[in-house]
């Protein structure tokens, strides 16, 4: 008899998009959001997981329908996001791309180009007053999150969790 097998696309507990943070045995989800804070994309991931792994899947998951003809939108014109995402690897993919971002440089990973001296290279640009407009993914989070449902985590299944969160992203749409 063949062992059953685990769900497709399943991470931690079981399948179920759970894990150990710092908030305990949960979810996260992650997310981009447009000028009017209603998310564009958003995926749901066990506790532990960085959130810098989930930057290239999240912007490729974009698609903003056109009011005419046309392919829908994918690439979003800036992107801010905070220092979680100052690597090398989300730099390049948003260079490659040629997406305006702004993202604050990590401490340590400033000293180390300092130490390097000439060889370190030019420090990444930062736009501060781009950079203030971060907060409205923060803000996206917070409407996501009104939802009772959402907050907590009722739903034991992870695909079931994420219907409940896609659900209320639609109706932020809505009520916009």
């Amino acid at each position: 008899m063949a062992a059953p097998r685990r769900p497709a696309g399943g991470r931690g507990a079981g399948g179920e998009g759970l894990g150990r943070s710092r908030g305990g045995f949960t979810s996260k989800i992650h997310l981009s959001a447009d000028g009017l804070c209603r998310p564009l994309s958003l995926i749901v991931t066990p506790g532990q997981r960085a959130d810098c792994t989930q930057f290239v899947p999240v912007l490729e998951k974009i698609r903003v329908p056109r009011l005419g003809l046309g392919r829908p939108r994918k690439k979003p014109g800036s992107v801010a996001a905070d220092k979680a995402y100052s690597n090398g690897p989300c730099r390049q993919y948003l260079r490659r791309r040629g997406i305006r971002h702004t993202i604050p440089e990590k401490a340590d990973s400033q000293a180390a180009r300092l130490r390097k001296g000439s060889r370190g290279g030019r420090p990444p640009g930062f736009n501060a007053e781009r950079y203030k407009k971060r907060n409205t993914v923060e803000r996206a989070i917070n409407k996501l999150k009104n939802p009772r449902a959402v907050a907590t985590r009722y739903d034991k299944r992870g695909y079931v969790f994420l219907g409940t969160v896609t659900a209320a992203a639609l109706v932020i749409w809505l009520r916009s």
